[in-house]
């Protein structure tokens, strides 16, 4: 393979490819959001708010699914591979969506999608770390999770052009783009997982890899097998409190960017803003996101992230209040880039105090199951929006409905620990956070 040779090779292009892929991650979960005011228009299908809600939450159940099914998929197959077969899965059944003839096929397919979407993420983000320069990887880590909010800016920004002339099929057609660009150049540039090469006894491949990545020399992990102890591990004190505080917490901040990313353009339209502007809404949330997950990592690593995440909290409840007000369209438009800021800078933040507060032998478990837990949360955010712009409240109550859950973040986030445990389940100090990833 190519990878093999004997020329280094530099981490960054890995990220680049890792990079990409997350973009269009973005994009593909994202697009529902800004052909919604298209579909409750499409006559044939005849849904409602409420309807298209449940289907929104489809793609995150896939989610949830894929979540659970990555690591077991990864063993088998790898990361490079994991990676090229969650491109190709979710673009297929983009193609599904963007034909689907009637509204139970067309969610079903965003079922079957999210769950190559649910894969994609965490095999990304573990590609990236692992092949970044050691001293750049908290960097690289955050680039590459920006990447979600860049394909929600494109999915914005290409609604604007292409949904009122082409209507809504042609976005989801426009997901598939990512198996005819992307899934060639990561086919023949993208090496497999050094440590993958390792734990099957594939040591000759693991270790021309790593040199030609300039990584350690690999060690023989074939054999080593103590998941079982990890997951028992979990379950014992202070462990076992600490993750279902993590995870309650972590769910919140799902529940608050999913659930707004949804229905902000609809919510707009609703109030009375044209579609354009209604998008452009949503990129500007976007555009708070990627600012506040660089910013709040920035600030994470001087004064510890439990601070910052209960800010993080405190800037999406004083938004959204601002948002309900119906303020002057530049005051709206400050309102939801602070949005975007607390809720996705929040949600890195999170990832990444449970990244440092959990002893490494039992990390990878512990990170494994808050993000199946937490995926919950994105679940019940479109439905829970989706219900409210179906009883016809007014639209004041389409952002007090997040105001709610963001108080429940806050006061979660009290209840998490001011000290991270070291390897031996001692409590140290709090040690700074960088970005990790955001779901």
């Amino acid at each position: 393979m190519s990878e093999l040779g004997t020329r280094r090779r530099s981490g960054t292009t890995v990220a680049v490819i890792c990079c990409i892929a997350v973009v269009f991650d973005g994009y593909d979960l994202s697009v529902f959001a800004t052909t919604i005011p298209a579909l409750l228009e499409y006559q044939p299908w005849g849904l409602d708010a409420a309807r298209t809600g449940l289907i929104a939450s489809y793609a995150f159940m896939g989610m949830l699914v894929g979540t659970l099914i990555c690591g077991v998929a990864t063993d088998l197959l790898g990361r490079r591979k994991m990676l090229m077969f969650s491109i190709t899965w979710f673009s297929v059944f983009m193609l599904a969506c963007a034909a689907a003839p009637t509204p139970e096929l067309f969610g079903l397919f965003r079922f079957l999608c999210g769950i190559g979407l649910g894969g994609l993420l965490p095999t990304a983000l573990a590609l990236t770390v692992e092949f970044a320069p050691r001293e750049r990887r908290n960097l690289f880590n955050a680039l590459v999770s920006s990447g979600f909010s860049v394909g929600t800016i494109a999915a914005a920004l290409l609604a604007l052009v292409l949904l009122e002339p082409f209507g809504f099929r042609v976005m989801f057609a426009l997901g598939a783009v990512a198996m005819v660009v992307l899934l060639p150049v990561a086919y023949v540039v993208l090496p497999e997982s050094v440590g993958f090469l390792a734990a099957k006894g594939r040591m000759d491949e693991a270790r021309a890899v790593a040199a030609r990545y300039g990584l350690p020399e690999p060690v023989d992990t074939s054999g080593d097998d103590r998941s079982q102890v990890r997951l028992r591990d979990l379950g014992r004190r202070p462990l076992l409190a600490m993750a279902t505080v993590f995870a309650l917490t972590t769910l919140i901040g799902q529940l608050f960017i999913y659930g707004l990313n949804t229905w902000l353009p609809q919510i707009m339209r609703t109030a009375g803003y044209p579609l354009g502007s209604a998008l452009s809404f949503l990129a500007t949330m976007s555009v708070g996101a990627i600012v506040g997950a660089t910013v709040m990592s920035w600030f994470a690593d001087r004064v510890g992230p439990r601070r910052v995440a209960f800010c993080g909290f405190g800037i999406g409840v004083v938004a959204l209040v601002v948002m309900s007000l119906a303020p002057p369209t530049v005051v709206l438009y400050a309102a939801v880039f602070l949005a975007g800021v607390g809720a996705n800078g929040t949600s890195v933040i999170l990832n990444g105090f449970v990244a440092i507060w959990f002893p490494a032998a039992v990390r990878a478990t512990a990170m494994g199951s808050i993000m199946t837990v937490a995926r919950l949360g994105g679940i019940v955010g479109p439905i829970l929006g989706g219900f409210v712009l179906a009883a016809g409240l007014p639209v004041a109550w389409s952002f007090y409905v997040f105001v709610v859950p963001a108080l429940i973040g806050m006061c979660l986030v009290l209840a998490l620990p001011r000290r991270h445990l070291d390897g031996r389940g001692l409590a140290e100090p709090e040690r700074s956070s960088a970005a990790t990833t955001s779901v």
